[in-house]
């Protein structure tokens, strides 16, 4: 089976933003990439047809890249997901107009897109992604055991970009709180020097409460090019003492794409777009 990436789009820099990771990724692992636009109702069906048929066009012309497009009448936090299972695709890349403007990801609402999903998401902004790919990913590890199966797809990724992998931790005082990320680290840089990955360990100078912050500064401080994180969500320990954490990262001042899996009793990460 064909790998498959889909991209929302609302016609929008960040809609190109996205599909422009989208074609990086693509052409690397050999998937074709599918643009969604979803429309309130039919009236509106023939004009988007025509946008994407231009974007077909020019992303053609400017990248030798041929992609397929979809139309679909309904709501944007409704079908995305829909749509992505339907036809099977390994991952969704998708544009946020930050914390401002048109609220496409930002808030509870919109970020229930992210939440329900099976799926992994990358998430962007305006800034773009760099010809190479994902060359610097960083990798925060929390208190969670969940986090540790987001090592599986970006060991996977780090494999196809030859990247370097960041993971930072919270700089826990308590001694069982740091008992427990002592061993996440731990499993991590056994999981990555098993996979022959380069990697580097940051231990944040800020505990769990302002984890999010410390995060997004040092992966600015190296210029990276992806944050990865699970999403707990209302769930979470972090978003309970430290509040809004997934929305600060996907919004980030400094626009650094992140990617964002659900943690699923029943998730197949063998099944992962980066996979062999």
């Amino acid at each position: 089976m064909s790998k498959k990436i889909l991209v929302p789009t609302d016609f929008t820099k960040v809609g190109d933003t996205a599909l422009n990771h989208a074609i990086t990724v693509g052409k690397a692992i050999d998937a074709e990439v599918n643009v969604l636009h979803v429309i309130e109702n039919k009236k509106f069906i023939s004009e988007a047809r025509l946008k994407l048929e231009t974007l077909a066009d020019r992303v053609k012309q400017e990248s030798g890249f041929e992609i397929n497009t979809i139309v679909r009448i309904g709501s944007i936090f409704e079908d995305i997901d829909d749509v992505a299972t339907e036809m099977g695709a390994s991952m969704i890349i998708m544009g946020t107009h930050g914390m401002k403007g048109m609220q496409f990801i930002t808030g509870s609402r919109a970020l229930r897109i992210v939440t329900d999903s099976t799926i992994p998401f990358i998430v962007v902004q305006e800034k773009g992604i760099r010809e190479g790919g994902y060359d610097d990913i960083v990798v925060p590890l929390d208190l969670h055991k969940e986090t540790k199966q987001k090592l599986s797809l970006v060991a996977d990724m780090a494999k196809y970009f030859n990247s370097r992998v960041h993971l930072i931790s919270p700089g826990e005082t308590d001694e069982f709180l740091k008992n427990q990320l002592d061993r996440n680290i731990t499993y991590a840089k056994g999981f990555l020097s098993e996979r022959e990955i380069e990697f580097d360990v940051e231990i944040s100078e800020s505990k769990s409460s302002g984890f999010a912050k410390a995060v997004v500064k040092y992966a600015s401080s190296i210029d990276a090019d992806l944050i990865t994180i699970m999403n707990f969500y209302e769930n979470s320990l972090i978003s309970i003492i430290g509040g809004g954490y997934e929305q600060q990262m996907i919004t980030n001042e400094a626009q650094i794409p992140v990617m964002c899996l659900n943690p699923k009793d029943s998730y197949v990460m063998s099944g992962s777009v980066f996979s062999g």
